[in-house]
């Protein structure tokens, strides 16, 4: 078998996202996102896009780059993915090295990668010199089946969606980028600029401005539940927030409740959602919905020779 590792081409796109696909079912994957993200990511952050070949059958990618709005410096990615048919072929060490030869000539000092909690992948990541931090749970839900919560809209409160503010998006804006400086994590990120706001989230092919919900209060964005569609009946759900002003009123699950509710009308069969092993306010949400547990992820690090 001849294995090499070279950069990501538009050619690839397919079948970088079936591999993704194959090792991560319950992500929103297409050939768009993944060129999308490939041509769209900033200068910055130096990212990307590394493929394995094997025999000349893309086998495994890694995304790696810098995460250059870190409040902590020299702060960097590296997340890898090998089909499971191909795990075991050195495709996934190849990969991590040409990664992290690449993190090291940017002067990098810590890696953070997301790892399925599985044996292998476990094993695989430790190692390699890499340690445990935080946890992800991923929450799957059967649109068809699921007995969503009537919709039970409170006074004074306004269910519109993404798309009615297509020609002004600006207080979605200002309503994600302070519900993103709460949101637990390992990175902490300064706000971005609007623009490039507009560029990497309101662009974003996956992004269903249809069924992304928002929950209006006199005229203010009060919550919202950003809705990702991939055409093939997958739902992810994104950021679901409820500004500091709004808070301990329900707005997050009902806007939540409102975006499920519109997904399963425009055909999506099952729903996922990713949350952080410590944000116990969605976790309660999710499991009062009705999700189960799908998979467990786990950001392990590792710290770069000077």
């Amino acid at each position: 078998m001849t294995l090499i590792v070279r950069d990501f081409r538009a050619a690839d796109a397919e079948a970088v996202a079936e591999a993704r696909r194959s090792a991560f079912p319950y992500l929103v994957t297409t050939p768009e996102t993944v060129a999308w993200e490939a041509a769209s990511a900033p200068p910055g952050r130096h990212y990307r896009l590394l493929v394995a070949e094997a025999d000349g059958r893309v086998v495994g990618t890694c995304e790696t780059g810098v995460f250059r709005d870190s409040d902590q410096p020299g702060q960097a990615f590296a997340n890898t993915t090998v089909r499971p048919d191909a795990q075991g072929t050195g495709a996934g060490s190849a990969l991590v090295s040409a990664a992290e030869e690449h993190l090291a000539g940017l002067g990098a000092a810590q890696v953070l990668s997301w790892t399925l909690d599985e044996p292998h992948s476990v094993a695989f990541a430790e190692r390699r010199g890499y340690r445990r931090s935080r946890g992800s749970r991923v929450q799957r839900l059967d649109l068809a089946t699921a007995a969503l919560p009537p919709l039970d809209l409170p006074g004074g409160v306004e269910l519109r969606t993404a798309a009615d503010f297509a020609d002004g998006p600006l207080p979605l804006y200002e309503a994600d980028a302070e519900c993103s400086e709460d949101e637990p994590g390992d990175v902490a990120f300064a706000r971005p600029q609007y623009a490039e706001w507009l560029a990497l989230t309101w662009e974003h092919p996956a992004l269903d401005r249809e069924l992304t919900s928002v929950a209006v209060v006199d005229g203010a964005v009060a919550a919202y539940s950003v809705a990702h569609t991939d055409g093939r009946g997958r739902y992810w759900s994104g950021m679901t927030g409820t500004p500091r002003a709004f808070r301990g009123r329900g707005l997050a699950k009902l806007a939540k409740n409102d975006s499920l509710h519109r997904a399963r009308a425009a055909g999506c069969a099952v729903a996922f959602t990713s949350n952080d092993g410590e944000n116990q306010p969605m976790l309660a949400i999710n499991k009062w919905f009705g999700y189960e547990p799908a998979q467990t992820e786990w950001r392990y690090v590792r710290e770069l020779a000077a």
